[in-house]
Order: C-alpha cells, then structure tokens, then sequence
C-alpha cells in the first residue's frame, strides 16, 4: 500500500488530511509536526508521496522542500495551501513541489491531486531504464479528448528526457505535471470548448458535460497534436487542439501569487513555474513549453 507523510502543526488538519486519504485513496498515512520531524520521519522510512502545509515552526514548508529535493529527488511532495501563504508557495513551487491543493478545497480536491501525482510518480519508477544511443529525438502524436491517454504517452516520453535532455528525477516530475495541466487544457478547454468557471460553480456538471461532448459533434472530432523534440539539455513540446482558441492574454496571470486559489489559473501557474520558457500562437490554440536540463542554459 502507498504511505503518505502529512506534515502540519495542525492536529485538526492532520485528521482532516488523513481521513481523507485513508478512505478515498487508500493510502497508509503517518504524521510529522513541522519540516524537521518530516525529515527525521522520511530518514526513518521513506514515504511514496509527502503532503506539507506550509506556515509551520522549525521549519517550514519551503524548507522542507528544498531538503527533499536534494535528498529524495523521486518522492513528490504536494503543498496544503492556505490564504496569507501564497507568496510562500510560488516559491515552493519554484524549489520543486510537485502541486498545490487550497485547504479550503481539501475535501473537494485533496485525492484527486495525491492519486494524479502518485500516478505521475509511479510511472517514472517504472520506466527507469534508459535508451542509450540517441541524441535526438522528434517524435509526434495524435491524441482523442480522453484523459487516459495522457499518463502512457508521458510514460513514454520519460525514458528519452531522462537520457537525451538529463533531466533529474525531480525535474521530470515537474515537466510530466505541466505536460498534464496542458494536455488537459488542449482536450477539455480547447477542443470540448469547457471553461474552468463551471467546475468552481458545480464540479458533478463538469465532469458530466465533459462525458457529453466526447461523444458529439463537433467535438467528439477533435484532436490534439503532440510534437516533441528532445536533445541534450533540452526539451520542446508544441502542443496543439483543433477548438477555437482563445486570447491568451485574457488569462489570470500566473506567476501572481495571489491566483494560487482559483481553479481557472492553477494550469498555467504550474505549466509557467515548471518550464523555462513557454508560448501560445496567435489564435490560442497552440502552446509551445521549452524544458532546459543538465545545467543548459
């Protein structure tokens, strides 16, 4: 069974957290007060996934992941978000979390974020073998507006960026979480025409309509297109739907943190904080994402 490692010096949120995950995610949970009781705690047994708050005494949140990162690169760790700390984990974000949930949202969106990171982790222990003889790679997909799709086809991609670009354990976390939020983004947003608005109105409808339009027209006949291309230190992903598009400056930006709490930017807020570079066409409908490893500048 997964094990989860809480870390809050709240009991209150600690009971919350576990029972959340104990009985939708089945997950072993265990428990530290504050970033050096996780590090003890992490020494003692490593757990699959660590979920932290972040405002906590001797040390806190951001500290502690940056002492993951240098000691257990392939072990994500998700941010519990509160209002007054959002400054706080942009910068966690940048030091190489994996994701955020709002404690607001904690009922609502806890296990579906630990269950997509843990799917996102468990794919990279699998495929660790690298291919040892290239040194470039363009390779490009067709993919349907299905969801599923989109954890074999960055289980594929992983191998290669883990020889070809270099990437360390943790950055490959991080760019398979941006890969994520926008091929979501291209079959739901894009080419389903679905706006995050209606999810922080009625998440049941959301879903629902989602289901709905996978199976009509035009919709259903929509595709996405993959293009990577991989060399050393280096990582292109263009990534295009067949929907209408949309003004990409309309969006919230991103790197405020002060948008951490809203649905409609958490996307692109994770998608900009973990690539170097990225980039939409004119119309909206294209997103380009460069991811520079080994040392690239």
């Amino acid at each position: 069974m997964p094990t989860a490692l809480v870390v809050d010096d709240s009991k209150v949120d600690q009971r919350l957290a576990a029972g959340l995950l104990q009985n939708r995610a089945d997950l072993e949970v265990r428990f530290a007060d504050h970033g050096a009781a996780a590090v003890e705690a992490m020494a003692a047994e490593p757990a699959d996934l660590v979920l932290t708050d972040l405002q906590m005494p001797e040390m806190d949140g951001l500290q502690l992941v940056r002492e993951l990162r240098g000691r257990y690169p392939a072990v994500p760790v998700v941010l519990m978000t509160a209002l007054g700390s959002e400054e706080i984990a942009a910068e966690a974000l940048r030091a190489g979390a994996a994701g955020y949930v709002p404690k607001r949202y904690l009922s609502r969106d806890l296990v579906q974020v630990v269950e997509r990171t843990l799917a996102l982790a468990g794919h990279q222990r699998e495929q660790r073998t690298a291919i040892e003889c290239l040194t470039l790679l363009e390779t490009r997909f067709t993919l349907d507006n299905d969801p599923s799709h989109i954890g074999p086809l960055l289980a594929y991609l992983r191998q290669d960026m883990a020889h070809i670009v270099r990437c360390d354990e943790t950055e490959l976390m991080r760019v398979r979480v941006a890969l994520d939020e926008a091929l979501a983004n291209a079959m739901i947003h894009g080419n389903l025409e679905i706006g995050s608005e209606l999810r922080e109105i009625a998440c049941e409808d959301y879903h629902a309509l989602i289901d709905e339009r996978r199976r009509t027209a035009p919709y259903a006949q929509r595709k996405v297109s993959v293009i990577v291309r991989l060399t050393p230190g280096q990582a292109q992903f263009v990534i295009r739907d067949e929907g209408k598009g949309f003004d990409a400056s309309s969006l919230p930006d991103p790197t405020d943190p002060a948008n951490l709490e809203k649905l409609s930017g958490r996307g692109m807020l994770l998608i900009r904080t973990f690539m170097d570079e990225v980039h939409h066409n004119q119309t909206g409908n294209e997103i380009t994402m460069i991811k520079r490893c080994g040392g690239q500048e």
